[in-house]
This record gives structure tokens, sequence and C-alpha cells, in this order.
């Protein structure tokens, strides 16, 4: 069983990586950063959710490439 993310938590990540076209890497830890930098999110948990699911939306995006 894979990890159930909220509606919230996807929808942020999506609009985040299109509005910031090339910024976002496959390092988690560099993603963290640009989430707190580009968002008004106000916890770390989910702040690290964005951005474990920003870097796993890149890295399928670069393995269908």
């Amino acid at each position: 069983m894979g990890n159930i993310r909220t509606s919230h938590v996807k929808r942020l990540s999506k609009e985040l990586i299109e509005t910031h076209q090339g910024k976002f890497t496959t390092d988690f830890d560099e993603n963290k950063k640009l989430v707190e930098q580009f968002s008004t999110v106000s916890t770390k948990h989910l702040r690290n959710k964005i951005a474990g699911y920003v870097t796993r939306l890149v890295r399928n995006e670069a393995r269908q490439a």
C-alpha cells in the first residue's frame, strides 16, 4: 500500500510545479526549501508532505521523458 495524500497537498504541489517550472528537482531537501520559499505553509509537517509529493512528481516526469 502506498501513501495517501490529501487533495490539498496534491493541488498545492501541482500549482507550485506549474508556476515555478524548472526550479524543483529530484532532491527532497532542496524542494523542501523551495516550498517554504514559494508558499505560505504553516507547519513543517505539511511543508514536508508537499515537498515529498513534488519530488515524486518530478521523478515520475523524468522517468517518462
